[in-house]
């Protein structure tokens, strides 16, 4: 018998805070609530920082359909949106819209990110890993792998492909780390938010005026031809800049992380030269790891029947893929890392329309750096205890803050 409940319906006590904290000395996986939420059922209700108490989708199976389902929005202006801040305003861009809005604008920035594309960079990427780990070995030890190499990498490759001056790489770095910084007030994000809009509006207008052979010449070509708006076309360019980083940059320092912990996993990368090898250690560290951990958030247009309840129109979702990709009927022995392992149908991406549009670039480039890294520099380890390490536990993006590391 299916259950019709809605969030008026439901007591409110008892239910547990979202996000929730990562146990101590476990920082590789969700926090040890999840969990418990995923074991006690499909659907349960989580209490968000204003009181409103959103379905809480933990196995993977669930998220996959609700994630493709047209009949639930990722609209953050509708009601209902759980809004992970304050503003419900939609300042970031088409991944907070829904179609047609979100296809139009979507698909004026999709042909750089096809594989053919991002396969045709991938010998100035490996230049760019080389050039970094040449540098490192030119140097004296112990560095900080995040500010030595796992940032710039990412960097480095999205300011060219997008035309932004890697010199003002500090600048964007720094407001992102604001914008996706969970304790940061909305003031403060929006702040951030507006100097990075005004950044690329300003070369948005360069590019008008000047084009090269770059993204943002062909989102400024598009302003020209009236098809978008300039703030349009500035919004977009954020949205790119900061995905387009601190994603990659966290993924690669985590995951190095994590594969010091597990020295035999450590071993495969190091000594194999097999490509596809490398490329599913990607799909499983992305499994593993999962670096967005706020989880994605949606809200019902029409009541949708789900293992055995109604979500009703209206309702919120949260969807956090980090569970999702830890559920053992997906994904047998899920809490073990192994890097032989299928984990291709991992959700680390999403699903659906708003499945993440880069992240051919992002496979590709871990692919050169978990190829390359630990290859070169086979004496590679920690230069710090691990409890020692900085975890960013109070951002949006999950990662370390510094990785001191020696050979």
């Amino acid at each position: 018998m299916t259950e019709i409940m809605s969030s008026a319906d439901r007591p409110t006590s008892g239910i547990p805070e979202f996000p929730m904290p990562r146990a101590a000395g476990c920082p590789f996986d969700p926090p040890p609530a999840l969990r418990e939420q995923q074991e006690a059922g499909p659907l349960t209700r989580v209490r968000l920082w204003d009181g409103s108490t959103p379905w809480l989708v933990t196995r993977y199976a669930d998220q996959r359909a609700l994630m493709a389902d047209p009949r639930v929005s990722a609209d953050i202006t509708r009601p209902g949106y759980p809004s992970p801040a304050a503003s419900r305003s939609n300042s970031i861009g088409f991944i907070l819209m829904d179609d047609p809005e979100h296809a139009r604008l979507r698909r004026m920035v999709t042909a750089p990110f096809t594989i053919k594309r991002v396969e045709a960079l991938r010998p100035r990427v490996q230049r760019i890993v080389d050039d970094l780990i040449d540098g490192m070995l030119a140097g004296p030890g112990p560095v900080d792998l995040v500010e030595e190499f796992a940032l710039p990498v990412p960097s480095l490759v999205i300011c060219e492909l997008l035309g932004v001056p890697y010199a003002d790489h500090e600048f964007f770095q720094d407001n992102s780390k604001t914008i996706i910084n969970r304790e940061a007030t909305t003031e403060e994000r929006a702040a951030a938010h507006g100097r990075l809009v005004d950044y690329l509006d300003a070369l948005v207008a360069q590019k008008r005026a000047r084009p090269a052979d770059d993204l943002l010449s062909r989102l400024a070509e598009r302003v020209t031809a009236g098809e978008l708006s300039q703030l349009e076309a500035a919004r977009i360019g954020v949205l790119l800049l900061i995905a387009g980083h601190e994603t990659t940059a966290n993924m690669i320092a985590l995951g190095t992380l994590a594969l010091f912990q597990h020295p035999e996993e450590l071993a495969v990368l190091r000594e194999t030269e097999d490509p596809k090898l490398v490329a599913g250690a990607v799909e499983e560290l992305l499994r593993y790891l999962h670096i967005t951990h706020s989880g994605r958030r949606r809200v019902a247009l029409e009541d949708i029947a789900v293992a055995g309840q109604v979500i009703r129109a209206g309702d919120g979702l949260v969807i956090p893929n980090d569970i999702g990709n830890r559920d053992p009927d997906a994904f047998p022995d899920p809490d073990r890392l192994d890097l032989r392992r299928d984990a291709r149908h991992h959700v680390a991406f999403g699903f659906g329309i708003h499945q993440c549009l880069g992240q051919p670039l992002a496979r590709m480039e871990l692919q050169v750096v978990y190829a390359t890294l630990y290859r070169r520099i086979p004496t590679l380890r920690l230069a710090a205890a691990l409890e020692d390490i900085p975890f960013k536990h109070d951002g949006s993006v999950y990662g370390v803050y510094e990785l001191p590391v020696t050979w």
